[in-house]
């Protein structure tokens, strides 16, 4: 078994553990962050800037951490290019340049993180679920991490009856209120699971209508990915109460999953009865607050840039700078939304130090 693969292997198995401790996690985080420094040149020469090299990064938190922007700007991958690769793509503008890609040689590594995680946070010991997909399917979409991630849901936690309602022709309210029917008639729980406007689409269509729906114990509901300028914005209050008012699911089972495409493991919290949420990751996610341009950590208590050390990114670079405002929270991190002003500015500046490293 060559480097690459045995490396692959145990981290399978890491994620398939019940949990780590800090020194497996570091001993993993600097095997990738070896593999990564030795066959993402983009990388090496970032790294080499910072100062950071094989033998001064004695830790996961020493890692550099790319801007998620260069995501943009260059292909950021270990392993050459394959046929059958797939290429995750973030959502925004026309024109390849302008949109981030994420190089996944395999996708075995995604789904068991995607897997794992989901059973845990989102089906909280159910086996399966009836679920209502509200995103296009990976047809429609097959470069959307979101509709990858959702397609897994209904394959591996979906029962036989699940089914997506949202197709390029637009959602499909008929056959979801159909659905929300049956659950109710029949008693048995149900689970609405998409991106936050295509919930703000189904709650505005039931109230233009007048219908409400009081689904069985045990349903749940999980919105994603915020608005996007495909709807119009709610605040969380609201969006959280209109779904407890038209569905009949309590706020403690509807799910925030906080994710992006330049990842491969999502962040979940439990529940929104009390707003803004704790989010929280699994063994194989580990995050940090920073000074954007620095890339020093915050001091206690206050706001920083969020980080994050993503051992299922074995491919493209494990330690991510996002342009998310955090804070520590007891068992995890407040989401306090985007970089603006100086710190937005801060997060451009590290942007153009990584193209400038790359460059060189």
């Amino acid at each position: 078994m060559d480097k690459a693969a045995s490396l692959l292997a145990d981290l399978l198995a890491f994620i398939a553990m019940d949990g780590c401790t800090d020194k497996q996690f570091d001993q993993l985080a600097l095997r990738l962050f070896a593999y990564q420094y030795e066959n993402n040149a983009l990388f090496r020469s970032f790294c080499q800037r910072r100062g950071a090299t094989l033998r001064k990064v004695k830790t996961w938190s020493d890692i550099p951490a790319v801007p998620i922007d260069a995501f943009k700007a260059m292909e950021l991958r270990s392993e050459p290019a394959l046929p059958t690769e797939r290429v995750f793509m973030t959502s925004g503008t026309t024109g390849r340049a302008a949109r981030g890609r994420h190089f996944h040689p395999r996708l075995d590594v995604y789904d068991l993180s995607m897997t794992r995680n989901f059973a845990r946070r989102f089906m909280s010991g159910a086996q399966r679920l009836s679920m209502g997909i509200l995103f296009p399917d990976e047809q429609a979409m097959p470069n959307s991490s979101l509709a990858h991630y959702l397609a897994l849901a209904r394959s591996e936690f979906g029962a036989a009856d699940s089914r997506c309602f949202l197709t390029p022709e637009g959602l499909d309210l008929p056959g979801l209120c159909a659905a929300l029917e049956q659950a109710e008639r029949t008693g048995r729980a149900y689970a609405l699971l998409g991106a936050s406007f295509s919930l703000v689409h189904v709650m505005d269509a039931l109230r233009e209508q007048g219908r409400g729906f009081r689904l069985p114990a045990g349903s749940r509901i999980l919105d994603t990915g915020g608005y996007k300028g495909q709807s119009r914005e709610l605040p969380l209050e609201d969006f959280y109460a209109g779904l407890e008012e038209l569905l009949g699911v309590p706020r403690t089972h509807c799910i925030n999953m906080y994710g992006m495409t330049e990842l491969s493991t999502q962040f979940y919290d439990d529940g929104n009865a009390v707003l803004p949420s704790v989010k929280s990751g699994p063994h194989w996610i580990r995050s940090r607050l920073v000074e954007p341009v620095t890339g020093r950590s915050v001091a206690p208590g206050e706001r920083g840039i969020l980080v994050h050390c993503d051992l299922a990114n074995y491919n493209s670079v494990t330690t991510i700078l996002t342009e998310d405002v955090g804070q520590w929270a007891e068992g995890g991190f407040l989401l306090l939304g985007r970089a603006e002003g100086a710190v937005a500015k801060g997060c451009s500046l590290a942007v153009e130090e990584f193209v400038k490293a790359a460059a060189a």
